[in-house]
């Protein structure tokens, strides 16, 4: 693959798609903008080259230039020396040297536009690794906040089932206090009946009347006017 199609993969590349898929984006913007630092060591050396190629073409063209001038100005002087033959020779070295020159500039044309176009795209890459490494550390944060997050829910789901746990052992408590109830509520209607007269004959029972006592009583009765 060339450089030119490499680096266009490169400019035209959409970290977000790549972030989706990466299980763990911390790690995947480090490993992408090391890779776009790689790339770019790449793309400087070969831009370089090509930049190089434009001022070696460029230099041809003027050294050719002087070279066409240089002719032209040793036709005029034969002519003013009266040596048409020597003039005629100067020129034609100076059509020569124009066929060249202008080979010479299509060549320095097109290491021109060729430098132009790799210029643009070194810059773009700085610019778009710079703009990554300035947004770096707020992917990242939000990574790590998206992980907390992630944790909180988790522990969140651990007390819902804690709470329910509770709710199950309320529910369980309920039951038992209601089967206890009904137990000591068999328990009582088991029981003997309570017999009122029989707790009264337990009462009186061996105690003996004093008829004086009575005597006494009915006197005092008779006094208050209660009989």
């Amino acid at each position: 693959m060339g450089i030119l199609t490499r680096f266009k993969d490169i400019v035209s590349s959409n970290i977000h798609a790549l972030l989706d898929k990466a299980e763990d984006p911390s790690k995947m913007i480090d490993q992408y903008l090391r890779n776009l630092s790689n790339d770019l060591a790449a793309v400087k050396k070969e831009t370089a080259g090509v930049m190089a190629e434009e001022s070696r073409t460029r230099r041809l063209v003027q050294e050719n230039e002087k070279e066409v001038a240089k002719f032209t100005e040793l036709a005029k002087r034969a002519l003013v020396a009266g040596n048409d033959n020597d003039a005629r020779v100067f020129l034609s070295k100076k059509h020569e040297l124009e066929d060249v020159g202008a080979g010479l500039q299509t060549a320095a044309a097109a290491a021109h536009d060729n430098a132009l176009k790799m210029r643009q795209m070194h810059d773009k890459l700085v610019k778009d690794i710079n703009s990554l490494n300035a947004r770096r550390n707020t992917i990242k944060a939000k990574a790590a906040v998206a992980k907390t997050q992630s944790r909180i829910n988790k522990i969140g789901a651990a007390g819902d089932k804690a709470q329910g746990a509770l709710g199950a052992f309320d529910r369980m408590e309920e039951k038992v206090n209601r089967q206890l109830d009904e137990a000591n509520a068999r328990a009582e209607l088991d029981s003997t009946p309570f017999d009122e007269a029989l707790a009264l004959e337990e009462k009186y029972r061996g105690v003996n009347i004093d008829s004086s006592v009575e005597d006494d009583l009915a006197a005092l009765k008779a006094q208050l006017g209660l009989n």
